[in-house]
């Protein structure tokens, strides 16, 4: 029904999507803007999807994880490639902490024996599965240890999770938790277990997830057949990421190393990740109380959660090695502002073969540079330097890009105007997120790309899908009333974590996906024969990719004013600070019901007596937070970025002041950056994005005045709220120079 509907808006297109006839391109002069769209033209003819294909199958032809002799050669193929297309290339090696396994034992001991396989086999339809070199199924930065004890099923392993758990009588202390995969990141699961007492934690992936459920199974489709296991890292990521021994600063060959003991964002308990054919059996032998209705998953059994008779042991070990870590970083030199880089990146190193993710990425990545190359040719220089980045060690904790960050982190802040990320891409729908100031920018990039499958704009196609999607009769109308996207937050999970979160980098993070289907993620079965079949068969969003970042890349590259529209992140700041009033409210409504309904011995009289029913417990009133000084500065800011947005409607009487204005434009992300970091974790310097430290990839907008109050953290939240007014204010004086003529 739903792609029916997506046919009927995308057919309709300009009846129901008024669009405003938007001329030109925002920092453009109208007569630049018409060279631009000449030069975007030649771009896009140099674009191959053939060559794309070919790409990810000559770079995904072996597995190639970090510090691999494999690793180093895709790196050299990459730095080969874009040698070629005339880019200046040079690679830059770090030395990361990287582990990988040496034992790995799972077996159940009672009440009955089973040693799980932990092994995925080849298979005949797929020409690379059964290579040597293969990563074995491990999650990285899992604790070494040597558990045995009684299991217990904790559904996704959220806190809400263990919440339930408590009220059930069920005490995970001492014992060894079984989570599924998903509505987090994985490292959540194993760190919520720790925080309650578990030695142990197993992960695996239920095929009402991405398996059988969810349709037909690899071979057959593109969905998780029942070896198929995610590898991953279980790092805290939302403490830090990056080498654990190098905080702050680059993993340089003679770098000063803490102690691994000393790191505080690794775990202390063995994790392991398992397939659902090894799941079953564990989950099988479980007795005691079955799981409520919705822990309930796909495989053929009652799910249980376990009475302590079922005993699991668990022993793991690994190599803790230093390895080298590959970055190749290409430029084409700026010709009028040579200091001023666009930043562009997509990692290269993979947990096996890595098709989807990252060469899918890769690929359009060095098609971008092979069309630029051939733009040189023709007599084209950018006005600004144009950097373009494969990283390495991305998968277990965006090394390669933190150390480079971290190790560069004055000169990045004096000279990135910005950073745009890419990762695994697949058919369907653009996904844009990044820094709000970029997203006037970013709806005409999508406005001027066209969707392969549908010849429609990628802009339209993103809002009919929106409006398709939408779950009542006015969430539809208000969709088909847009006439633009907004970019999503960014929390964290890829390279531009560091460049935002670190360092204040404005930074977007752009991809296709929604078509593609699959279980594959992190398996051996991410390979050039999955993908062509399944993901992006023909490679054309491949191009769609290359043309999307290639405007955008071009655009920030040559525009007389770089398009940072600040009235956009005045508006979504303004929402995000609507969201934490009303989160406070809705808390201080629930406590008084709650109180209300202990207070009339409601939960005694409803709790089913065969089931230790506990009461949530009472955590006290909440108080009324003072969020004047947040709004105040949100009026100045407002104020300021609306006066900004005239710098744009004549660009060519701006001339003479280019240079000012851009550098002040460029480095407004900075004026974001918290001084102390977010409380508990000072790594993450942004006041508006960060990832939860309970969500992982997921992001927290206003995440030190947010994640307070969710803990209740009153005193905090209050200090929060006036650290990020501070923020802003800054923000905005730093903007006022703009029409005041200073800096």
């Amino acid at each position: 029904m739903k792609k029916n509907i997506l046919s009927l808006l995308l057919v309709a297109g300009g009846h129901l999507f008024s669009f405003a006839q938007t001329p030109g391109i925002i920092g453009f002069s109208p007569e630049a803007a018409q060279k631009q769209g000449a030069l975007e033209k030649q771009y896009d003819a140099v674009l191959s999807a053939p060559e794309i294909g070919v790409a990810i199958k000559n770079l995904s032809a072996f597995p190639h994880h970090l510090g691999s002799a494999e690793s180093k050669a895709v790196a050299d193929s990459i730095f080969k490639r874009l040698s070629a297309y005339g880019w200046t290339v040079r690679m830059d090696t770090y030395h990361v902490l990287f582990p990988t396994p040496k034992t790995r034992i799972l077996e159940m001991i009672a009440p009955k024996k089973y040693t799980a396989l932990l092994k995925e086999p080849a298979l005949k339809e797929d020409a690379t599965s059964g290579q040597k070199g293969q990563l074995p199924t491990y999650n990285a930065w899992s604790a070494d240890g040597d558990v045995s004890g009684a299991l217990v099923f904790v559904n996704y392993g959220l806190p809400e999770d263990y919440e339930t758990l408590k009220q059930l009588g069920v005490d995970v202390k001492g014992k060894i938790v079984i989570a599924k995969y998903g509505r987090s990141w994985r490292g959540i699961k194993p760190k919520v277990a720790q925080e309650h007492g578990a030695i142990g934690c197993i992960i695996y992936s239920d095929p009402a997830d991405d398996g059988y459920a969810a349709g037909d199974v690899y071979p057959k489709g593109a969905y998780k057949n029942e070896y198929g296991v995610q590898r991953g890292s279980v790092m805290d990521l939302p403490i830090r990421i990056g080498d654990p021994l190098t905080p702050s600063y680059g993993s340089t060959a003679d770098a000063k190393r803490i102690d691994r003991s000393e790191a505080d964002n690794l775990l202390k308990i063995p994790t392991l990740p398992i397939s659902y054919r090894d799941a079953l059996p564990l989950l099988s032998a479980l007795e005691g109380r079955v799981a409520p209705r919705d822990w309930v998953g796909g495989l053929p059994i009652t799910y249980h959660i376990g009475d302590g008779e079922t005993k699991i042991r668990l022993k793991l070990s690994f190599n803790w090695d230093i390895v080298p870590c590959y970055n190749v970083v290409a430029t084409i030199p700026g010709t009028e502002y040579p200091d001023e880089w666009i930043i562009r990146g997509n990692h290269h190193d993979a947990w096996v073969n890595g098709a989807a993710d990252p060469i899918s990425g890769v690929a359009s990545l060095l098609e971008e540079a092979k069309a630029m190359g051939a733009l040189l040719k023709t007599g084209w220089k950018p006005k600004r330097t144009i950097v373009y980045c494969a990283w390495d060690g991305e998968e277990p904790a965006m090394l390669g890009s933190t150390e480079f960050v971290e190790d560069r982190l004055k000169e990045l802040q004096q000279k990135a105007v910005v950073y745009i990320n890419t990762d695994n891409n697949t058919r369907g729908f653009l996904n844009a997120g990044g820094s709000h100031a970029l997203q006037t920018m970013m709806n005409e990039v999508a406005r001027d790309v066209t969707d392969p499958q549908t010849n429609a704009t990628v802009l339209k196609r993103r809002l009919a899908r929106t409006a398709a999607n939408a779950s009542s009769l006015s969430g539809k109308k208000d969709a088909v009333a847009q006439n633009s996207i907004t970019l999503s937050p960014l929390g964290s999970g890829s390279d531009y974590t560091a460049f935002l979160q670190h360092a204040g980098i404005p930074s977007l993070n752009l991809g296709y996906g929604g078509e593609g289907g699959g279980g594959e993620y992190h398996s051996i079965y991410d390979t050039y024969d999955h993908y062509r079949r399944f993901k992006d068969p023909g490679f054309a969003y491949g191009v769609a990719l290359a043309k999307t970042v290639g405007r955008a890349v071009l655009r920030l590259a040559d525009a007389e004013i770089l398009p940072f529209n600040y009235a956009d992140l005045f508006a979504a700041v303004n929402d995000y600070t609507k969201q934490v009033i009303n989160l406070t409210d809705e808390m201080r409504q629930n406590a008084l019901v709650e109180k209300q309904l202990h207070a009339s011995g409601a939960y005694t009289l409803a709790a089913d007596p065969t089931r230790r029913i506990l009461a949530p417990e009472l955590k006290g009133a909440v108080p009324h937070l003072d969020f004047s000084p947040l709004q105040n500065a949100l009026t100045g800011l407002q104020q300021c970025a609306d006066g900004l947005k005239g710098i744009f409607k004549d660009v060519a009487s701006h001339k003479e002041t280019y240079k000012k204005l851009n550098s002040i434009l460029y480095r407004g992300e900075q004026q974001l950056l918290l001084p102390k970091g977010l409380p508990g974790r000072s790594w993450y310097k942004h006041a508006i994005y960060a990832p939860g430290l309970y969500t992982g990839y997921g992001v927290k907008t206003l995440p030190g005045i947010r994640e307070s109050i969710e803990q209740h953290q009153w005193e905090q939240a209050q200090q929060e709220i006036r650290a990020v007014a501070e923020a802003i204010n800054q923000l905005t004086a730093h903007l006022q120079a703009v029409s005041q003529g200073k800096k």
